[in-house]
């Protein structure tokens, strides 16, 4: 545990000096674009802070793979590197995700290219054995065939990467949301490997992966959070959902299938694939709805707007801290409920994961109803027609209840708008 703890470490504070001077390089050189309409931000940020998490990812896996043995005289992560083409597929994605990443921050590349580059990424982790090989289908945990693991693959990976970069929205969204599910999913790697399949595979490309990321994450967050002086754009996005989606495929090759002799040990062998999914519903969530909404309007489904479901929290009427909270708390309560899974009877479990729902709902929908008394001193006034101008949540609070909204009556006083803070995240 403890080398794991120190490449978490290593990643952590080599992301926050390069964070550091990224930052101070971006004001200094003004590498930051204009602020678009849909982003929440209003004052122009540097957003090359995903170059920081990279190096701080690749300064830790280097030094697991050659300095760790040199200090502590034994090498604790043979296993890992003793087939290096799998870590160098994961270092060589990971690189192309982020130059992708790059790109797009400064040039704003068109979906398409985009796409490809994240299919090349997540094919070549597949060419090199990075990939989904077992799966809980039926009696059997295989696949079918090599081509069905690259296809499973590629569609995994690609997901999970547009989908994280989806709700890259809000200032210390992406980074807490991937430190709450990486802390999550190393737990659970820990106790597949040493309690519950028993194999010798404790020190494993999976945890490394995630600890690693979690520790760039911690150390990018001192600067990402509200008010941001610093966002990960792009390639810091592109990459958390790379490396999560990438930890997730590469432990299901750790499952042995002739260990799996009972309906019970299937739960162990589903959850690798579980996990990152239900993670991320919010954003995978987020995604499918983007997509459709994009469709039907006939528009590319990676095009911009501001519909997001974080941009519907802050139209709502919570605060930019607390929207993030809201984030974390669907988070958390999914994550811990599936974990829970390995130590608790089902029936636990659900009632652990119906509590947290409640609450999260409670919260999440908690603005709306403090307005229903407002709004209906309005529409006694207006006859029935409620006047948005008095609150910015009338409209969100008037539009959910069906009721009559007119166009605002007064203007906003002169002066700049509100100022907030996020990572311009949307992939295009």
């Amino acid at each position: 545990m403890k080398y794991y703890l120190l490449a978490g470490l290593i990643s952590a504070v080599v992301s926050f000096l390069v964070s550091l001077l990224v930052w101070k390089l971006g004001l200094k050189y003004k590498w930051y674009p204009k602020v678009r309409e849909r982003d929440v931000h209003r004052t122009p940020t540097p957003r090359l802070g995903g170059i920081a998490m990279f190096i701080g990812v690749m300064v830790s896996l280097l030094c697991a793979w050659f300095l760790f043995p040199e200090i502590a005289g034994v090498d604790y992560f043979r296993l890992v590197f003793a087939e290096p083409g799998r870590v160098l597929a994961v270092l060589a994605g990971a690189t192309i995700i982020v130059v992708l990443g790059v790109a797009d921050d400064i040039w704003d590349l068109d979906w398409m290219t985009k796409l490809a580059g994240q299919i090349i990424a997540a094919g070549i982790l597949a060419w090199q054995g990075v990939a989904i090989v077992s799966l809980p289908i039926g009696n059997t945990l295989g696949v079918g065939s090599s081509y069905m693991s690259l296809i499973f693959t590629v569609l995994a990976v690609v997901l999970v990467m547009n989908a994280v970069n989806f709700i890259d929205g809000l200032d210390g969204l992406v980074a807490g949301v991937a430190i709450i599910a990486g802390g999550v999913f190393f737990l659970y790697t820990f106790f597949i490997n040493r309690v519950v399949v028993q194999t010798e595979f404790f020190f494993n490309l999976p945890s490394l992966l995630t600890a690693v990321l979690v520790g760039a994450c911690f150390g990018f967050l001192i600067l990402n959070w509200h008010p941001a002086k610093l966002f990960m754009g792009d390639a810091g996005a592109l990459l958390v959902g790379f490396l999560m989606a990438t930890s997730a495929v590469s432990i299901t090759g750790n499952i042995d299938p002739a260990a799996v002799r009972t309906r019970t040990d299937l739960l162990p062998a589903f959850i690798p694939i579980l996990l990152p999914f239900a993670i991320l519903i919010v954003p995978i969530l987020d995604f499918g709805l983007a997509v459709v909404r994009r469709l039907s309007a006939g528009k590319s489904p990676f095009s911009a707007d501001r519909k997001h479901l974080h941009h519907r929290l802050l139209d709502m009427g919570h605060s930019h801290f607390h929207a993030v909270l809201i984030f974390y708390a669907w988070t958390a309560t999914v994550a811990v409920g599936c974990l829970l899974f390995l130590f608790f009877n089902w029936w636990w479990v659900v009632a652990f994961v119906a509590v947290g729902f409640t609450v999260c709902a409670i919260a999440t929908f908690a603005p709306l109803g403090r307005k229903r008394t407002e709004i209906a001193v309005q529409t006694t006034s207006r006859a029935g027609v409620v006047d948005p101008s008095l609150d910015p949540l009338d409209r969100a609070a008037a539009e959910r209840d069906g009721r009559p909204v007119t166009r605002p009556t007064r203007t906003r006083p002169a002066g700049p708008p509100p100022t907030h803070h996020s990572t311009p995240g949307d992939p295009s």
